[in-house]
């Protein structure tokens, strides 16, 4: 009799120990699966910059290091964006992409604020649009990061809480880094008005 309550017991920690892997590898996915919402809406950002530049450049040619360093930025945060999509939970790729985004969306605000000297501009039709994508895009970068933090602060509360700690130790579960950018002023989109003055 005591070898079959061993036995059973034995048999409930080893599904039970399954059960908090299994809980952890979700929790992951999660993480994954809200990064690459994020990936979808910053690679949809990232494609409308270069089009912005071609109908701001015309328009500011004297501007050019402003439009440089905006596509420098561009191309620094596609960069960070493919180092945090191949792990999202590694959290230097998701620094590195936080940065990236704080620098390109320092740039893309000096960018609209110089397009307020230039009052042809503010009224042009294309430029006009690509605000109001930038603006939406903007927006849904905000909920999917914000859900992308949410399924991090899960799985991270899973690999720390005990007894679930043990098993995200002894398999290699690390802590995701919560995806940060700047302060509330930086995450604002810049607010362009193309009324008159």
């Amino acid at each position: 009799m005591a070898i079959w309550a061993i036995l059973i017991i034995l048999v409930v920690i080893v599904f039970w120990l399954i059960q908090m892997y299994n809980n952890l590898v979700n929790l992951r996915n999660r993480v994954r699966n809200g990064f690459s919402q994020i990936d979808v809406q910053l690679t949809r950002r990232y494609d409308l910059i270069p089009n912005l530049i071609e109908a701001v450049k015309g328009y500011m040619g004297h501007e050019r290091g402003t439009l440089e360093a905006v596509i420098n930025a561009r191309n620094s945060a596609v960069a960070g964006l493919k180092q945090a999509a191949a792990d999202p939970a590694d959290p230097k790729a998701i620094k590195a992409l936080a940065a990236a985004e704080n620098t390109l969306g320092g740039t893309l605000g000096r960018l609209f604020a110089l397009t307020e000297s230039y009052p042809d501009l503010k009224a042009n039709q294309n430029m006009m649009q690509f605000q109001e994508e930038l603006a939406s895009t903007e927006n849904k970068v905000a909920f999917a990061r914000q859900a992308f933090n949410d399924a991090v602060m899960s799985y991270n509360n899973a690999c720390q809480n005990f007894p679930s700690n043990v098993v995200a130790n002894n398999f290699g579960f690390k802590l995701a880094e919560f995806l940060e950018i700047g302060e509330e002023r930086k995450r604002d989109v810049p607010k362009v008005s193309f009324g008159q003055a």
